[in-house]
This record gives structure tokens, C-alpha cells and sequence, in this order.
């Protein structure tokens, strides 16, 4: 008679950069997976205790390391946050929210427009992969012209922004964005029909609608169960209550689902800027709150005092409330939040980050039990982890 014995075996590192931080231990039946366990390594970087031993304006570089793929909104969500704890939200300029806008929703792009790409090759598919990092390069070359970097930017302050838009930038995003809906269609039309694409995606890795909110799944992933739930619309913040855009949701809540809700957002974030780029009026882009923000850069080189207020500033830094405050945002993976504890030293008491990317792995599991062994790396892609979030 024949018998059955369960197989345990370690999978990973399926991508170069799971390597030495997510390792799989599946039990196997077979193909069949029986149970999985994600054991997650050390990037070593202790971001959150770090901060602590840092003023608030030297903690920003920090975020952009958390999803390296999107720094922005990593950026955006800790000035937000400390913006809320010295009470300066509704000081920032309309100009520094709209440019925040806009580049919060070109981090989104990009985002996706690497998820696309990576999960494609993931199940085989290579030639979207090359499309994908062809427009991501534009807004890599974004980026390089207002921060100076083309990974890990640093753009936001708090307050509002480290500089104005380089003149004619304005232009060059409104000709991407217009265009960018011809190459999402180019990639639906390479993945969409192509039943090989079908086969890989629809029904597996599903998830419902209850699972996927008692587990916390936030971002695409809780969205492609159905749940309609996004916190530029639901508890907006930086203006977006005065864009028109659709919150995409999919009723599948399979990888299927996932990718179909990714590809709609990407077409709504284009939408969403070029209502931004249309509204966008000469203006200040820092808040006019001297204790806090830096002074103009012809003021430090042409006046000592405007030099004095730059050195106080930066080595003293500034001292909010003693407090505590949390404050999120629907970046591209899900929502992002940070809650800072202030005891009115210039540096955070605590700092505690709820990265989307840790919180949506714990749905893994429950995803993939009962699946193919060929379907886990299909389901590891549909949930767009960075390892940089996941570090604890």
C-alpha cells in the first residue's frame, strides 16, 4: 500500500533581494503545500532605534531606506507626522502640498511599475520586465533633478519641500503621465489575454475579504478582496480630499485580482497629477514657522544672521511638546504609519513604524496552504514585499 510522508524544505531566496531575509520553511505533500513558515532575517538597520539618537529633521534620510522603492511616501508620511506633533498641518504652503502630491503619486507609479515587472519575470514573463524599467527610468531621472538622487531621495522636509521644482520639470511629468496609459495598456496587452498569465494568477492565492481584514492586510492586496478602503479618500490627508479619482477594488481575491487592481491605480495616479500639475500656483513651498524650517539658501550665504538661523537649526534642531501622535498614509504597498513619542527634547523619545510590507506577510501562510509549490512564488510576488520594511 502506498504511503505518503511530508517533505520539509527551505525555499529561498527566490529574489536577490530575500537574500539572508525571508526564508520559507514549507512542508510539502507532494507538490501540495501543507503548511508555511516565513522566517525573516536582519537587514541590521534598527531604523526605529536609530531615530531616537537623532533630531527630527536627521531622521528623515532614514525613511527613504525603509521601502527603497518608494521613498517618497516613506518621506511623506514621517514629515506628516511630525508636522501633526508641532501642530504646523495646517501651516503648509498649498504649492508644497500639491508638489507633495505629485511626487507621492509618481512614487506610486514606480512602485508598481517595478511590482509589474518583477512579478512578471517572477512567473516568466520577461519582456514587460524591460517595458516596466523603461518608464521607471523617467521617473528615476525625476527624481535625480529635484533631490539629486535617483534611489534613496530626500525631497520632503518638514514643513514643506528642500527646493521649488526645477523650471520646466512641470512639463516633462505632464508629457509622462500623459503617455503612460499607451504603455499600461501595452503591458495588459502582453499579460491580460495570455491564458499562460491566466493559468499562473487566477485562483491562487486567495484570500477573503474577512481573512484578509482580521489578518490586517491593507494597500492592492486587502482592495483585491473587495474591501473598499484607501486612506487618501477615507482619511485624506496633504489635500487629496480635492482630487477626483476611483478607490479600484476586485471581488477575486486572487493574485489575478491583485494585478488588475494594481494596473487600474497606476492609470488613477496619472489622473491624480495631472489634476495636481493643473492646480499648481507659484507660491511659497515652506511653512513660515522660523523655529522650525530652514532659512532660504541666499539668505545663509548673504546674511549672517540667515546663517546663524541655519547652523542653530540644524546642529540644535527643534523641540516639540511633550506628546504622542500617529499619523498614516496609503502608500503603494498599503498603510503606512508612524507614531512618534516626544518628551520636548529635539530628538524622538520612541518611534514606532507600522511598515505595510511586514504586516501584509503575515497573510502568506494562509495564501499558499493548500497550494502548488510552483504557486508560492506567484503569491510571494503579488504582495510586493520590500525586506527593508520587514527588518524588526
Amino acid at each position: 500500500m502506498a504511503t505518503t510522508e511530508i517533505m520539509t524544505v527551505n525555499m529561498g531566496p527566490q529574489h536577490p533581494s530575500t537574500h539572508g531575509v525571508l526564508r520559507l520553511l514549507l512542508e510539502l505533500d507532494g507538490e501540495r503545500v501543507v503548511k508555511a513558515t516565513p522566517h525573516i532575517g536582519f537587514l541590521h538597520r534598527g531604523v526605529e532605534k536609530l531615530s531616537e539618537h537623532r533630531n527630527y529633521h536627521q531622521v528623515i534620510p532614514l525613511t527613504d531606506r525603509l521601502d527603497y522603492l518608494a521613498p517618497m511616501s516613506n518621506n511623506l508620511g514621517y514629515v506628516l507626522a511630525v508636522e501633526k506633533l508641532l501642530g504646523l498641518t495646517d501651516a503648509i504652503p498649498e504649492r508644497a502640498k500639491t508638489i507633495r502630491v505629485i511626487m507621492a503619486e509618481l512614487t506610486r507609479l514606480k512602485s508598481h511599475l517595478v511590482w509589474l515587472a518583477c512579478h512578471g519575470l517572477d512567473i516568466g514573463a520577461m519582456t514587460v520586465f524591460i517595458y516596466c524599467f523603461r518608464e521607471r527610468e523617467n521617473i528615476m531621472g525625476f527624481y535625480e533633478k529635484i533631490s539629486g538622487a535617483r534611489m534613496t531621495s530626500n525631497y520632503f522636509r518638514v514643513g514643506g519641500l528642500s527646493a521649488d521644482l526645477p523650471e520646466g520639470l512641470d512639463k516633462e511629468i505632464r508629457a509622462f503621465v500623459e503617455a503612460m496609459p499607451g504603455h499600461i495598456d501595452t503591458y495588459e496587452g502582453l499579460l491580460t489575454g495570455n491564458k499562460i498569465w491566466q493559468k499562473r494568477t487566477q485562483k491562487v492565492g486567495v484570500i477573503s475579504a474577512e481573512d484578509a481584514i482580521d489578518i490586517g492586510l491593507t494597500g492592492p492586496a486587502l482592495r483585491a478582496s473587495g474591501v473598499d478602503w484607501d486612506l487618501r479618500r477615507d482619511n485624506p490627508y496633504s489635500g487629496y480630499e480635492n482630487y477626483d479619482f476611483v478607490v479600484p477594488t476586485h471581488e477575486d481575491c486572487d493574485t489575478w485580482a491583485r494585478y488588475q487592481v494594481r494596473l487600474v491605480e497606476m492609470r488613477e495616479s496619472c489622473k491624480i497629477i495631472t489634476q495636481a500639475l493643473d492646480r499648481l500656483q507659484p507660491g511659497p513651498i515652506l511653512a513660515d514657522a522660523p523655529k522650525v524650517c530652514l532659512p532660504p539658501k541666499q539668505k545663509v550665504v548673504n546674511t549672517i544672521e540667515g546663517l546663524i538661523h541655519h547652523f542653530k537649526i540644524v546642529t540644535e534642531g527643534f523641540k516639540p511638546a511633550a506628546g504622542d501622535i500617529y499619523q498614516e498614509v496609503e502608500a503603494p504597498k498599503g498603510v503606512l504609519g508612524y507614531y512618534l513619542v516626544s518628551d520636548g527634547s529635539p530628538k524622538p523619545y520612541r518611534m514606532k513604524i507600522r511598515p505595510p510590507s511586514f504586516v501584509n506577510l503575515q497573510a502568506l501562510p494562509q495564501m499558499v496552504e493548500g497550494s502548488l509549490l510552483a504557486d508560492v512564488v506567484a503569491v510571494i510576488g503579488t504582495l510586493d514585499i520590500v525586506l527593508g520594511e520587514i527588518d524588526r
